[in-house]
Order: structure tokens, then sequence, then C-alpha cells
């Protein structure tokens, strides 16, 4: 499966026989790590029922006697989604398998807990040393990476990743598709993270989630598991909702900054996991007709919840505009192309999103005072089919105090509650404003 964004794959997808496969040089501590974790380890295969044919796969390993077993839940998605359609079974490394019964998942952490019908004697036990990890320390991740056969692959411990909504360890390993969900382990063998990811524009940069999370996860799997499998859907659309919420609530928290472009304050979000770019058209050759200096800031608050539904992300735009060659006419006419409500609410299919409802009017200033430009402000929503409450929800406005210049912004929210999303709708118009001079 993968991620929508060029830049990141999820890490789960492809299988064959299981076999062990070294994919770096091999010392005695890669040796220990592989042995002592070998028959706890899973390969996951989500199948479709009708055929029996692998439609994804990835990698869990077994932590108890009983039969439980982790993975992400990315991995197993199809399944907690279309019980009907889709099934589930694991591989062990000594070539055995059966069926997966799905007991719990924790969708912000990308976890699952699942249950072999036919637990395996020996097992990988959890325990959190994520207190005791050292910048640069070596790790081994392992999994069955593109279906090629079980693999460890050694690595480094980075910290935290910055910048992101959720805790990620920053691994620098080769975590491949079809190792998702497997182990990562200190050189005590010990489990302290689980792989999800890596980026795709860089090199051995990796993501494991911190192994406390799992902790949670499979005590709610003994005590309160799944009776139906029917039952996960409903299950994630709760989480969902509830993570969604807390995000909102806090960027709602945090505020703005106000960024000076030319005669304006545009609107920038005080919440740490956002970071901006900027970019210009001054150098281009030709001479544009007119000037365009861009500000982005995106957050990596979005969330795998299907293939082709990977929600959450939060983005701020304002383009500070100038004419260089153009008239008033000409220049309100450029200025036009900005100034899309609908852009960006056809994101992803109709069967997954409901048609946008958008509404647009002029506003006059903003939160109150003198400070504030006239604006044309449009706001779309779009309802989400399959999870109550949330919605994608796009806000555009454009400055209209001058015909020589002009600040367009936009903000886009994704699987947003409604109310709280108008919250910070009026909070992100009511700080656009004139610089102070």
């Amino acid at each position: 499966m993968r991620r929508t964004t060029a830049a990141l794959l999820i890490a789960a997808a492809a299988a064959l026989s299981p076999h062990f496969v070294l994919a770096a040089p091999v010392g005695d501590e890669t040796h220990r790590a592989y042995d002592a974790a070998r028959a706890g380890l899973l390969q996951i295969r989500s199948l479709v029922d009708a055929s029996g044919r692998q439609s994804s796969i990835g990698s869990g390993f077994q932590v108890d006697a009983s039969g439980l077993a982790v993975t992400n839940y990315h991995v197993i998605s199809e399944h907690a989604l279309e019980p009907g359609t889709y099934r589930l079974e694991y591989i062990r490394t000594d070539g055995k398998r059966g069926k997966l019964h799905l007991l719990a998942v924790d969708v912000a952490h990308d976890l699952a807990v699942v249950k072999l019908d036919e637990p395996a004697g020996s097992t990988l036990p959890l325990e959190s040393v994520s207190t005791e990890l050292r910048q640069g320390q070596r790790l081994y991740a392992m999994g069955n990476p593109l279906d090629i056969g079980f693999t460890i692959v050694e690595g480094t411990y980075n910290g935290l990743t910055e910048r992101s909504y959720s805790d990620r360890f920053h691994f620098t390993g080769a975590i491949n598709p079809g190792m998702s969900g497997g182990p990562a382990v200190d050189e005590a063998g010990r489990v302290v993270g689980i792989n999800v990811a890596k980026r795709l524009d860089g090199e051995l940069v990796s993501f494991l989630v911190p192994v406390r999370f799992s902790a949670a996860l499979i005590d709610r799997a003994r005590n309160k598991p799944f009776a139906e499998a029917t039952q996960a859907k409903a299950e994630i659309g709760r989480q969902l909702l509830e993570r969604q919420s807390e995000l909102y609530r806090q960027m709602i928290g945090h505020g703005f900054r106000n960024s000076v472009a030319g005669r304006y304050e545009a609107p920038e979000s005080e919440a740490p996991w956002f970071q901006c770019w900027a970019s210009t058209n001054a150098d281009e050759v030709p001479k544009p007709r007119a000037r365009v200096d861009t500000t982005q800031c995106s957050a990596e608050t979005d969330l795998f919840i299907a293939g082709d539904l990977q929600p959450g992300s939060v983005q701020l735009r304002h383009d500070h505009l100038r004419s260089v060659k153009l008239n008033g006419f000409q220049f309100a006419s450029f200025l036009s192309a900005y100034y899309q409500p609908l852009q960006g609410a056809m994101h992803w299919s109709a069967s997954r999103k409901a048609t946008p409802r958008c509404h647009d009017d002029f506003v006059a200033q903003t939160g109150g005072g003198d400070d504030k430009p006239l604006l044309r402000a449009g706001i779309c929503a779009r309802a989400y089919r399959d999870f109550d409450g949330l919605y994608d929800v796009t806000v555009t406005a454009v400055t209209q105090d001058a015909n020589q210049e002009a600040m367009a912004l936009r903000l886009t929210m994704e699987a947003a509650p409604y109310e709280l999303a108008l919250e910070l709708a009026r909070d992100y118009l009511g700080a656009i404003s004139w610089a102070k001079r």
C-alpha cells in the first residue's frame, strides 16, 4: 500500500515462500538478534476471499503464548473495512500458515492486534525501552520485504522525528514494502519499535512506531476484543473522529502568527508540526507581467485509513501578487485564477466523499477594527460517506482593497469535525490584516 504523498511510502505489500535473507554485512549481533526473533516472526497476508489470492502483504510478530500478534493497521486495513471481501492469513518462518482474527486497532498510531489460530511455541514479548535508546544506537528491523523472504536490516536510532504530530522514531535503515508491522529490536533483542514507513525522496530514511503504544492495544485485545470483524469499521470511525477533534482543538489553541508580505499580513499556524517553504517567479525569464511570491505550510498529520483514503493533512498557502505590466482590469483577471473555492474540494473519489457544498461572499473588516482589508472569501465542505462527523473543508480568500496588489490565501483541512473547522476558519480569516507601518 502507498501513501498518496510522493515523499512517503507505507511499507506494506508483496509475498512468496518465506526464507531468511541477510540485507547487510553480518555480525554476531545481527545473527543473535535474528535467531532470538525468528520463531515469532510472521508474514501477514490480506487475501481476496472469493479467489484466495493475496491483495497486500505485510509483517508482524507474535507477542504471547495465546497467539496474539502485533502488526500495522494499514497491513490489515482491507479486512478491517471490508471483512466480507478480504480475510487474513499468516505464514511463519518455518513455512506453516493459518488464519488470523482481528481483535483491536489503533488508527492514530497505525497498529493492530491479531490472533493466530495455531500459536507458535516461541514469542517475541514487548518491552518498552524507549527511555534507554541513544542517538546512533544500533537497531535491527525484521520483516518480509517485497515477498522475497524474511530479512533482517541493520540501522541506527536517530530520535523522534521533528515537526510530526504523531510520534515516530527516525530509523536509518532500509525498511521496504512488505516489512510493515515487523519488529525493530535493540542489541539485547528487546522490541523497541514497529516498522511503519519510509521516505521516497531520500535514502535510508525510515520510521518506526514506538513500542510503548502497543501495550494499551494489547490490553484492549485481551479484555475487549472485537466480537465480530464487522465491529472494526465503526471503531475506526470513532477513533478517527476522536483523533481529528483533538488535532483541531490543539490547532485552535496554538493560534496563528502573522507573516508580512508587502502591504499585508498573512496568518501561519503556530502549531509546531508545520513546515513552511517559499517560492517566487521573480527570477523567471522572460520577466513575468505579475510577480507572485508564495508561501506554503503543511503538517505531517495525515493518517492511513485505506489505500484510497489517507486523510488528515492541514495546509496553508498565501500568494502575494503585484502587477508589473498589467493594468487594473488585467490584474483582476490574473487574480481570479487564484480564487477558486472548489479547488482541493474534489480530492479523492466520489465513493468516499459526498458532493462538495460551497458558499462565498464579501467579508468586510473581518474580526472588526480598521486594520483589515476587504476580502472575498469562500468555503467548501465535503462530507465523508463512511465516517459521520468528518469533512474536508477548504477556505479561500483574496483581498479586494487595491487594483495592483493583492493577497490570495487558502486553508485546507482534511477529515475535520465541522464545527471545529468553522472555528479555525474564522480565526484564520480574522488574522488577515494590513501590515503595520
